[in-house]
């Protein structure tokens, strides 16, 4: 037993690893391409999957933890993981807010959001990949911490529908309008991934995806 539980630990912290490098390629990525093709949604994208390296950290040495002991609470680490990515996102939601007003004011639009439509169809493939694995490997080992990272990978979909959306309905239209709303929309989930990091860096609650 404690050989297929140490198996399942390797796999649960490999996932968190790929994870990080994950989310570090599809930011290099998405804020490349949304620079170069003035696309505020998929530059906005890029820097939450940057956001999410931190949390993803964060999730990785949780895993080393519950490993150890699986009773353990949060710990210091984690905690400021969970502080800084939740400032991230707050500092991400002025960001996006003042540069959707300025771009409504300039009418300022894309190039294009061809990127855009590719990167997420990878992205919700991906993770939803992940949130299937890491809920398989959670709920083998009766860990509700692993359960609850897969079921917040939930969110990451969310924005990748977004991205989708946006950058579909972009190309279709080409109306700048469109790549504003999505960037918005982008804003609105960062807000409440931050609020949830500080809901769970003042406690040891898992989770707060279904609040």
């Amino acid at each position: 037993m404690k050989e297929q539980a140490d198996a399942l630990y390797r796999r649960a912290f490999a996932l968190a690893v790929f994870t990080v490098v994950y989310n570090l390629a599809e930011g290099a990525i998405a804020v490349a391409f949304g620079y170069a093709d003035d696309s505020l949604t998929l530059f906005g994208f890029g820097v939450d999957s940057f956001i999410e390296v931190v949390s993803g950290l964060g999730i990785a040495h949780m895993v080393i933890r519950i490993r150890k002991n699986p009773a353990s609470s949060r710990d210091a680490f984690e905690k400021t993981a969970l502080r800084v990515t939740g400032f991230s996102f707050y500092t991400l939601v002025l960001g996006l807010a003042a540069t959707a007003a300025h771009n409504l004011w300039t009418a300022a639009k894309p190039g294009t959001t061809l990127a855009g439509v590719i990167l997420s169809l990878v992205s919700i493939a991906v993770m939803y990949a992940l949130m299937s694995a890491k809920t398989r490997v959670g709920r083998a080992l009766d860990s509700a911490p692993i359960v609850a990272d897969a079921r917040c990978t939930r969110v990451c979909i969310s924005m990748s529908l977004v991205l989708l959306a946006a950058s579909s309905l972009y190309e279709l239209f080409r109306v700048g309008y469109i790549d504003i709303a999505g960037s918005l929309a982008l804003a609105y989930l960062s807000f409440r991934e931050g609020r949830e990091c500080f809901q769970k860096a003042r406690s040891n609650a898992s989770c707060a995806c279904e609040s």
